[in-house]
């Protein structure tokens, strides 16, 4: 960290040497490891440690970037000279540049991300091979495997800029996963899980993810499809951040400005039920995208998206919010831990009151418009009839305008999946299209 500390604030002297009235340095030193298996047999075991450096330099309101993996003297030279050259030829922008100085972060302070652990190939391999096996003994019908990995990381960053701002971040990462395929022919199918933390010790027992992928795949054989109708739909968890994630989309800067939003104009505006909420928390101990300050070192804060189903605000960078007329929100980068209100409890409480319907637990394609809202999705999960899972559906297709859904949302359970920075329960929609074979 003190030597990527110190290349930044070389680079920006050097910037500052050669003219440029603003200048800003990104340095990132990751490491890791990766293992597969197969089958009970090693695939691939892959260790990486990748660095970068990326210098942008500002005439008035011309830029230039330009970067490099190479830390020698020479080839750091060569790269703020490139960033310079490239600026002088581009065309004046009035919104490029830094963030406003008084933006800046003043403290600066760790979130508890920084866990390094002792993960050579050998426990890797041994982790990995404990998930597949567990998963393949659930069952004689889970007759082959789609692999299972274990997964380290650790990451420094230091982001350095001309106004005197200098924060340093490092963070860890850890992860078992398991696919597993049950039946044969055209009747297999696959399904999957997996555990992901920032401290190897958060993660779940290997045995425990190879036997949730076990159970996963099995309760998926024999799938039916569903007449086209339109009918209530309930997102499990892990497919209900990704309703979220349009969301997030539809109200970031960059789609914004370029009028490219089917959000458009909709700070003020209820888009969800009068009770909904979504709060963006900074600071969480363990989070995983908690930060003191976002990619151009704009001190982060807390402060709600969604408030009572209204619109608050935006998602900003610097340049994203000049070009709008607007203030950063300290969103360069993305968001910082996000967590939806829940106004109901967990899974099986949303069937029942559900009553029939569809309970959606794995989703297939893009299939949303940014600009227009329609939305379209390949789906599988589970027929709910009388609150209670009565099959499992495969072949679907689920369908609306993300206008029409948001304001549909009925309920958010409280049973929040933890593998995410977006922090959701499962997700009941009143009313989607459902279109199948059946």
């Amino acid at each position: 960290m003190q030597r990527l500390s110190g290349i930044a604030e070389q680079l920006l002297a050097q910037a500052r040497a050669s003219g440029a009235s603003q200048a800003e340095v990104s340095c990132n030193e990751d490491s890791g490891l990766s293992v597969n298996v197969r089958m009970g047999e090693v695939e691939t075991v892959e260790a990486t440690r990748d660095r970068g450096i990326a210098v942008t330099v500002y005439f008035g309101t011309r830029k230039g970037s330009a970067s490099t993996a190479d830390l020698r003297e020479d080839s750091l030279q060569a790269t703020v000279a490139q960033a310079c050259a490239i600026a002088r030829h581009t065309e004046d922008d009035p919104a490029s540049g830094l963030a406003d100085a008084e933006l800046m972060a003043t403290t600066q302070r760790e979130f508890d991300g920084w866990h390094p652990a002792s993960f050579d190939a050998d426990r890797a391999i041994g982790i990995a091979l404990a998930a597949e096996a567990a998963g393949r003994e659930v069952d004689a019908r889970i007759g082959k495997s789609d692999g299972a990995s274990a997964n380290a990381g650790a990451t420094i960053s230091v982001y350095a800029n001309s106004h005197g701002f200098l924060g340093a971040e490092r963070s860890t990462s850890y992860s078992i996963g398991c696919a597993l395929i049950a039946g044969e022919g055209e009747d297999m199918q696959r399904d999957s899980w997996y555990s992901v933390a920032l401290a190897e010790g958060d993660l779940e027992d290997p045995r425990a993810v190879g036997r949730k992928a076990a159970e996963r795949t099995l309760e998926r054989l024999e799938p039916r499809s569903l007449p086209t109708g339109d009918v209530p739909v309930l997102f499990a968890a892990e497919t209900a951040r990704s309703l979220i994630g349009h969301y997030l989309g539809a109200v970031s800067g960059g789609a914004l400005y370029r009028k490219a939003s089917f959000l458009l104009d909709s700070v003020g505006t209820r888009v969800f039920p009068d009770w909904f909420g979504i709060d963006e928390l900074p600071f969480l101990p363990r989070g995983f995208r908690s930060a003191a300050f976002d990619a151009e070192g704009v001190a982060t804060r807390e402060s709600p998206l969604v408030r009572d189903g209204i619109v608050q605000r935006y998602l900003l960078g610097s340049y994203s919010a000049r070009k709008l007329g607007l203030q950063t929100t300290a969103n360069a980068g993305g968001v910082h831990n996000l967590q939806v209100r829940a106004n109901a409890a967990g899974l099986q409480e949303l069937m029942q009151g559900m009553g029939s319907g569809l309970l959606v637990t794995e989703l297939m394609g893009q299939g949303a418009n940014p600009i227009t809202g329609d939305y379209s999705r390949g789906a599988a999960g589970f027929w709910v009839e009388g609150g209670r899972i009565a099959y499992p559906v495969d072949g679907v297709t689920i369908a609306g305008n993300l206008k029409q859904v948001f304001a549909a949302i009925e309920a958010v359970g409280n049973d929040v999946d933890p593998r995410s920075h977006i922090a959701t329960g499962s997700m009941l929609v009143g009313r989607m299209t459902v279109a199948g074979t059946g």
